[in-house]
């Protein structure tokens, strides 16, 4: 049996891919690569991603916060993905995709439907694959935002407000171009790339008690929680998100991912409306727990980090340290937040930050 592999297919159905990807191709929209037989992503497509990353992606440290560890009562760390490429976790998934690309496919370019990070980060891939990459963010994109993907070689296309809208005139692009949709979250390629942050960790640390990590779509979590239990399996790995947008939550609640109605939260980073298929099929397995958020707790979470490690962290790579201050999450053992990122503009700061007595 392929390690990792859920035997409980009734309760949970594999899929190498999510069911809007597959509704892509059947729309004509070029394939992308895929591993082969995939059930779970295994500690060697982990460990194969790494390789690829390696020397391209940056390694980032694992720190040691004091402040945190005096307000735990245990060993604190943080992993800071702000430090990664692009100022997220996202370029760990990203290069993962492309680089795994048959290399006349990937000539033909690449696309990303988003608003910012998955944006930057598959840029910044095409770019260093020499490749055209064209990116679809909304109307009302931040200028900061835009601009980095075009600094980045992409071309960028604005269209609507909404996620469907980006993806619909994406595909549009794809079917026009023959370039390839690289999927943000919910595909093994890019959940084994950002799962390379919960190797490092698992490397840079032993005896590791509990790993919190934020919950969007889903890549990172599933990926991070992937690799913690399959290197250390006796950690506890909790997942976190805001309290306005629970998309795991109720997809725990009902078996099954499901669409809220509605996210709504500063951690505009998490605001996937479902969690990926494939990334909850991996949580139902290595992750422990999730739990949420509030607004005010992830404000004070971002000060803190401002003020007692010198780190910028954007409202989304704050949520693990939140969860800790406010006591949502009882550490135990040597503890270890993962920082998403720290895309975070200084009129962002100011507005998170000015109402926050912390």
């Amino acid at each position: 049996m392929r390690e990792g592999r859920i035997t409980d297919r009734k309760r949970f159905p594999l899929r190498a891919a999510s069911r809007s990807l597959a509704s892509h191709r059947r729309a004509g929209v070029s394939r992308g690569p895929t591993l082969d037989n995939v059930s779970l992503v295994a500690l060697k497509d982990l460990q194969a991603a790494a390789g690829l990353l390696r020397g391209v992606a940056v390694r980032t440290p694992l720190l040691p916060v004091a402040g945190l560890s005096d307000a735990t009562g245990v060993d604190a760390y943080v992993k800071p993905e702000m430090l990664q490429r692009c100022g997220a976790f996202k370029f760990r998934g990203a290069y993962n995709y492309v680089a795994n690309m048959d290399a006349k496919v990937r000539a033909n370019g690449v696309i990303a439907p988003s608003s910012g990070n998955h944006a930057q980060a598959v840029a910044l891939a095409a770019k260093l694959f020499s490749v055209p990459c064209t990116v679809v963010m909304p109307t009302n994109v931040t200028a900061p935002k835009r601009a980095g993907c075009e600094r980045l070689g992409a071309k960028v296309e604005l269209a609507g407000t909404t996620t469907a809208e980006r993806m619909d005139r994406a595909i549009e692009i794809s079917k026009a171009t023959g370039g390839t949709l690289v999927p943000p979250y919910d595909d093994p390629l890019i959940i084994a790339g950002q799962g390379t942050a919960g190797l490092e960790i698992a490397d840079d640390l032993a005896d590791i008690g509990t790993v919190l990590v934020p919950v969007g779509g889903g890549g990172l979590s599933a990926g991070v929680a992937t690799a913690i239990k399959l290197r250390a399996p006796n950690a506890r790995t909790v997942g976190v998100e805001p309290a306005h947008a629970p998309k795991l939550t109720e997809a725990r609640k009902a078996g099954k991912p499901v669409r809220i109605s509605k996210a709504d939260s500063i951690a505009d980073g998490l605001l996937a409306v479902q969690i990926g298929t494939l990334n909850f099929e991996h949580h139902a397995k290595y992750l422990d727990d999730v739990v949420t958020v509030s607004d005010d707790s992830i404000r004070r979470g971002m000060r803190f980090l401002l003020d007692r490690a010198k780190l910028v962290a954007e409202p989304s790579g704050a949520i693990t340290i939140a969860a800790l201050l406010d006591g949502t999450v009882k550490a135990k053992g040597r503890t270890v937040a993962v920082l998403s990122g720290g895309n975070v503009e200084w009129a962002g700061i100011r507005e998170h930050l000015s109402g926050d007595a912390a």
